[in-house]
């Protein structure tokens, strides 16, 4: 069977399954893959680019937002800013910014960046992250993993009926083969990394 749309998919899951009554379920197994898969996976096709204006101290993070890999102003030099910890951005605010100025560090907080100094004017920001993967659905048929790596879908899937399937001999088979694929799959990107070719990646807007 051909592995390369959402329905296949779950047609294959189904299958490997081999239990009439899990069928409805399997597209829950799929979306469960996915969130467990964002947590593991970090490769060059899950980069993007996002651009906006910065002018108070906290902004909001895109909606696909995972994890910073830069952050810079588009200043003249460009200010690429470095990060630091939620409690070590209290302190420097109360000790040594105590004035709105250009921003020089950054922070993750919650579903927002904090920025210090808080910004004296607007600056263009440019972040660079990973985002989480196009989920597939009845409308999203395919995306860059399902069509490069269908095997971390099935066996991520079938993985995640295991609460169902509960004793079954295969659990072991699937999680030893689920881990082999996202391995190869880091390996590959990080071989890809240093090969010299250079990083496509999409730009959009965040906040």
């Amino acid at each position: 069977m051909a592995l390369t749309t959402y329905n296949e998919l779950k047609s294959s899951v189904a299958d490997w399954l081999n239990r009439t009554d899990l069928t409805a379920v399997v597209p829950d197994f799929i979306s469960l893959a996915e969130a467990q898969i964002e947590r593991t996976l970090r490769t060059r096709q899950m980069i993007v680019r996002a651009t906006a204006s910065i002018d108070t101290e906290y902004s909001a993070v895109p909606s696909d937002f995972l994890e910073t890999k830069s952050i810079k102003l588009n200043t003249n030099p460009v200010t690429a800013l470095a990060f630091e910890s939620i409690d070590a951005m209290d302190s420097m605010k109360s000790t040594m910014y105590l004035s709105p100025g250009k921003p020089q560090y950054f922070s993750i907080v919650g579903g927002q960046i904090r920025v210090l100094p808080v910004p004296d004017n607007s600056y263009t920001a440019e972040l660079t992250y990973y985002a989480k993967l196009t989920k597939l659905s009845s409308t999203v048929s395919s995306n860059w993993l399902l069509a490069s790596s269908p095997d971390v879908y099935l066996y991520g899937s079938l993985m995640q009926a295991s609460p169902y399937l509960k004793d079954d001999a295969r659990i072991p088979v699937w999680s030893s083969m689920y881990a082999s694929a996202l391995e190869a799959i880091q390996v590959a990107d990080d071989r890809g990394a240093t090969s010299g070719g250079a990083i496509m990646m999409r730009a959009r807007t965040f906040g």
